[in-house]
Order: C-alpha cells, then sequence, then structure tokens
C-alpha cells in the first residue's frame, strides 16, 4: 500500500430515507439561478421526475427538462444537451435518474463553460474551467456517478467510450435518497447492484488503493454481499434498498480515488462497440477477471472473502481467495445475470478493436495484475465462451 496518497472529495452528501426533502433548501440557496433538470425518459413514465418537479412549484422556481438521455450517453446527445441549455441560459443543472443521466449532466455542466467538444476533454484533468454546479439525484444503487470526478461518453465516430476525469467535475451536491430506488426494476437492481460491487473490488484491488478507501471498499462489499439478493427479490424492501444505495455512494467514493481495473477497461469497450448495458458487462466480466487477478492478490481476495461471509480458516488462502470467484458466480446465477459475454451480444469478429480499446483505458494501469493485449484477448475469449476453470489449489 502507497504510503503517501491524496483523498479529496468536495460533494456535499445528503443521504438518507426521504432525503430529497433537502432538495427544496439547497434549490433556496441558488434561487436566482436557471435550472436544467437532466434525466430519461423511463424516469419520467416512472413519476420520479414529478416528485421533483414538485419541489421547483412549490418554491416558485422554473426550469428547463432535457430527457433525451440515453444509456452509454453519446457525444451528439451532449451537444444536444448543450445548445438547449445554452439556448436557456442555464447556469445550474440537476440530474435525476442513474449513471447514464447523472453522467450526461456532468458532461453538459463541463461544456457550458469549457470550448470545443467534450471528447477534447478525454483524459485526466484537462478541463480549465470548472462546470457550472449541479446537484446529482440517483434512482438507481450502482454507478456512484453521484460523488465522482468523471463522466463516460461515447465518441460515435470511433465507438470509443472516452472517460473525462476531473477534480473539477464532481458534484457540488449529491441528494441520496432510498425512497428514489423502491420501483427500481429487477433488471437494473441487479446490474447496477453488481455494477456497484465491481467497483468496491476493483478500487480493493487496485494499485492506488489507500487506507482510507479499504475500509469503505470492504464496508460496501459487505453492504451489497448482504442486501442485494433481498432487493432484488422483494423490491420495496426499504432496508436493503437503503444499504444497497449506501454501498453503490462507498463504492464510487472509492474509485474516484483509486480508478478501477480490467473489468471496467474491458466492459467499456463492450458499451462502446456493442452498447451493452454497462451494470450487465461488469457483472458477466467480474469472474473472468478476478481468476486472472488472483494470483497477484491472493491476500487482498481473502479479505474479500470475509466481508462476502465466505472465508473459511480450515482453507488455504488460494482456496479461501478462490471463494469470492464462487461467491460472484452463485450471486450473478440468483440474479438472473448471463453467464458469458456471448449471450449480452459481444461478437469476437471485433475483438482486436475490443482488445485496442481495453487497452486505452487507464483502468488497465492500476489492475493488480500486469495486463498484456493477449492477457485481454484471452479474457474476453474466455468470457464469451464461459471458460471460467476452477484453480487448482493447494492446502
Amino acid at each position: 500500500m502507497n504510503t503517501i496518497y491524496n483523498f479529496y472529495m468536495p460533494t456535499r452528501i445528503v443521504f438518507g430515507q426521504n432525503s430529497l426533502d433537502e432538495l427544496s433548501r439547497i434549490l433556496g440557496l441558488y434561487s436566482e439561478r436557471n435550472f436544467l433538470i437532466v434525466t430519461d425518459k423511463g424516469i419520467i413514465a416512472a413519476g420520479i421526475l414529478k416528485k421533483i418537479t414538485d419541489i421547483f412549484d412549490l418554491k416558485g422556481l422554473g426550469y428547463q427538462v432535457f430527457s433525451e438521455v440515453e444509456p452509454n450517453p453519446k457525444s451528439a446527445t451532449i451537444k444536444k444537451g448543450v445548445d438547449f441549455a445554452t439556448a436557456n441560459k442555464i447556469d445550474f443543472i440537476i440530474a435525476v435518474g442513474g449513471g447514464s443521466s447523472i453522467d450526461t449532466a456532468k458532461a453538459i455542466a463541463i461544456m457550458l463553460r469549457n470550448p470545443g467538444d467534450i471528447l477534447d476533454y478525454e483524459g485526466v484533468g484537462k478541463i480549465p474551467n470548472p462546470p457550472v454546479e449541479t446537484i446529482a439525484i440517483p434512482t438507481t444503487a450502482g454507478t456512484g456517478s453521484e460523488v465522482t470526478a468523471s463522466t463516460i461518453v461515447t465518441d460515435e465516430a470511433s465507438l470509443f467510450k472516452a472517460a473525462v476525469i476531473s477534480e473539477k467535475i464532481f458534484p457540488t451536491y449529491a441528494i441520496v435518497d432510498p425512497m428514489l430506488t423502491l420501483e427500481c426494476p429487477k433488471s437494473i437492481t441487479s446490474s447496477t447492484g453488481i455494477d456497484a460491487l465491481t467497483h468496491a473490488i476493483e478500487s480493493y484491488l487496485s494499485k492506488q488503493n489507500n487506507g482510507v478507501v479499504s475500509e469503505m471498499a470492504l464496508n460496501a462489499i459487505k453492504l451489497i454481499n448482504d442486501n442485494i439478493l433481498n432487493a432484488y427479490i422483494r423490491g420495496n424492501d426499504l432496508e436493503s434498498r437503503t444499504n444497497l444505495l449506501e454501498a453503490s455512494m462507498l463504492a464510487g467514493l472509492c474509485f474516484s480515488q483509486t480508478r478501477l481495473g480490467n473489468v471496467h477497461a474491458i466492459s467499456q469497450s463492450f458499451g462502446g462497440i456493442f452498447d451493452i448495458p454497462h451494470g450487465f458487462a461488469n457483472a458477466v466480466l467480474l469472474p473472468y477477471v478476478l481468476e486472472f487477478n488472483l494470483l497477484a492478490a491472493v491476500d487482498k481476495y481473502c479479505d474479500i472473502a470475509k466481508a462476502m461471509n465466505v472465508y473459511d480458516e480450515q482453507l488455504s488462502k488460494n482456496e479461501n481467495a478462490y471463494k469470492v470467484i464462487e461467491r460472484i458466480v452463485e450471486l450473478n446465477t440468483q440474479l438472473e445475470i448471463p453467464k458469458t459475454t456471448k449471450e449480452l451480444g459481444v461478437k469476437l469478429d471485433s475483438i482486436e478493436t475490443l482488445i485496442k480499446d481495453s487497452l486505452r483505458s487507464g483502468n488497465i494501469k492500476v489492475n493488480p495484475r500486469i495486463t498484456s493485449a493477449a492477457d485481454v484477448k484471452k479474457i474476453i475469449e474466455d468470457s464469451y465462451y464461459g471458460n471460467l476453470k476452477l484453480m487448482e489449489v493447494s492446502k
């Protein structure tokens, strides 16, 4: 573990059941602003947006709505949102929805204060001017985007999912209310839940992991392991939903400091080329990448096994490490997640592009095991064919 590290998180978090009530007070601090709500049509259809707009109406505040958010947000959608916001003289943005809505809102906020195209700022620390202020209100327990310093945008020309990362991107406020997740569909609950678990695990295994992040990551892993199945089966179970949303937020705090690993490097290439939902891509890839990384982080895997309540004192370290993979496979099965990336729609005739795009991701660099192009190819092929092998371990 590094003995010197930085931890920076400027977002003011309001967490808990009915914390949405705090939105009225916060809006009162910015009553002279021109507000834009960024969301998607599913949030509108579910009646969640009305909960937000009712607060605006009671405060007598005007607002505009941009609801053209799609999964894996595209650069053209960002431009459309920026044009809409500019025409309405927007200087404050509220994001309502899952990671796609929040990422879209962040990108629009950036481009209202910076020249060019959002893709010009791919990479780390390239944004010259602070974005307009934002409030992020997540409606899913998965991405943690409400507390991260990044936004992911698909380049339509190359189908590459570009990461724009800067400390200036952190939302001003995050209102994290489990009540907004009660009506979350089962498929969203499962995919975003394992997405959050992947964030926590990859943060804990990251080469940039540190002491502050470690405890939060292990706590998030435990909360997800203990609550995701109940939230999936009993969607209106408030305790499980609360714990899952807190875990998602904690995992977001973690990877905002550490980056991630091979799961995200590869899954983002799947999302860009095949438009596969990010959470499902992560969930399917996770056991394959964990098997690849195991020997590089056996002790940390044992810590994760303890957090997931599968550690057995009678077994060797390697055997306990492998129990983490077995537990992920078990969870994916219980949550009805596909076993292979072939089932998700991945096609191996694009494998060279997938490899190139995966290696372009900064997440590869912090993965616990050094990863070559040949390694990425094998992980993709194994995940496509379902070649998850039981490791030979010695007691």
